[in-house]
C-alpha cells in the first residue's frame, strides 16, 4: 500500500471533518423538506460552513497557500507555487433534496498542475485519494479504471444541464447517441463522485460539458493515477470542463459519439469511426 505524503494525509483529515458536519446538516435539510420556505437557505449556509472547516485545517497546516474555492473565490497566497482546489459540496442539488449522494472535493495545484486528489463521500465513509506517481486508491485499496474494451458492454454515466442552463438540445443529441451504442447510461449528479467511479471501475466512463474546475480537480488525478484517460471535447482542454473521462481503449469511442463522429453502418455492417481530420 502506497502511503499517502503528509500534505495529501492534511487533505483527507480536512474532508473528514468537513464530511462530519455535512453529515449532520444533512440530517436537518431532510427535516427541512416539509417546510414552507423550503431549505435552499439552509444549503448554502451548509456549503460555506463545509468550505469554511476544509480551509481552516489547509490554512493551518499549510499557510500562504493558495486557494480556488466554490464559494470563496480564488484566494491569492503568498505561496505561488502552490494552491488548494476546494468544492465543498459537490451534488448540491441532492443535498437539498434529501438524496444521499454527494462529495467534498479537494485537489492540489504545484506549479500550474494538478498533483494530488481527494474525494470524500460522508454518506458511504469512502475516501478516494490520488498523488502524483503514488497510484489511486480508495482508503487501502487499490484502483485501476475499468478493463471493458467494447461500447456495448459499457455503463457510462453524465450529467444533464440543469433548468436555466443553455445546452440541453445539444446534450440530447449526444445522449441520443451514447444510448444508442453502450449498455447504459446513468446520471447521478455528483461529477466528483462520477469521476471518482470511473477510477474505481464502477462506471466505464464519462462525458460532460460546463464543468469548473473545482468540480473535476481531484477526480483528474485520480483517473491519471488509475490508468485512465481524460480528454477535452471539440479539442479543448479538458480542465476547461468540457471532456470524457475513461479507460483507453473505450475513451476515443466515447469521443467520436459525443462529437457526433460516428459514422452509422449499412445494415448487416458493423459501425465504424470517422477519423478526425
Amino acid at each position: 500500500m502506497s502511503r499517502p505524503s503528509p500534505t495529501v494525509s492534511i487533505m483527507m483529515d480536512a474532508a473528514r471533518a468537513a464530511g462530519r458536519r455535512l453529515i449532520r446538516d444533512f440530517g436537518e435539510v431532510e427535516n427541512l423538506q416539509v417546510s414552507r420556505k423550503g431549505p435552499a437557505d439552509f444549503v448554502s449556509v451548509a456549503d460555506q460552513k463545509a468550505e469554511d472547516i476544509i480551509r481552516k485545517a489547509l490554512e493551518k497546516a499549510r499557510p500562504g497557500y493558495g486557494y480556488l474555492l466554490e464559494e470563496g473565490g480564488e484566494v491569492k497566497g503568498t505561496d505561488k507555487t502552490h494552491r488548494f482546489i476546494v468544492d465543498p459540496l459537490d451534488g448540491t442539488l441532492n443535498f437539498l433534496h434529501g438524496i444521499p449522494h454527494f462529495a467534498i472535493s479537494i485537489a492540489l495545484e504545484r506549479d500550474g498542475k494538478l498533483r494530488a486528489g481527494v474525494i470524500f463521500d460522508p454518506i458511504r465513509n469512502e475516501l478516494f485519494w490520488a498523488e502524483e506517481g503514488g497510484g489511486a486508491w480508495l482508503d487501502n485499496r487499490r484502483l485501476r479504471v475499468g478493463a471493458r474494451r467494447k461500447l456495448g458492454e459499457a455503463v457510462v454515466t453524465t450529467g444533464i444541464p440543469q433548468l436555466g442552463v443553455s445546452g440541453g438540445e445539444k446534450f440530447l443529441d449526444e445522449l441520443t447517441r451514447v444510448r444508442n451504442e453502450v449498455a447504459a447510461v446513468r446520471r447521478f449528479g455528483s461529477a466528483a463522485l462520477d469521476l471518482a467511479w470511473v477510477a474505481a471501475g464502477r462506471f466505464d466512463g464519462f462525458w460532460e460539458r460546463g464543468l469548473s474546475l473545482w468540480d473535476i480537480a481531484a477526480g483528474f488525478v485520480l483517473m491519471q493515477e488509475a490508468g485512465g484517460i481524460v480528454t477535452g471535447l471539440d479539442k479543448t482542454d479538458a480542465t476547461k470542463g468540457s471532456f470524457v473521462a475513461s479507460n483507453t481503449s473505450l475513451a476515443p469511442k466515447l469521443i467520436e459519439l459525443v462529437e457526433g463522429k460516428l459514422r452509422k453502418p449499412a445494415a448487416g455492417t458493423r459501425a465504424t469511426l470517422v477519423k478526425k481530420p
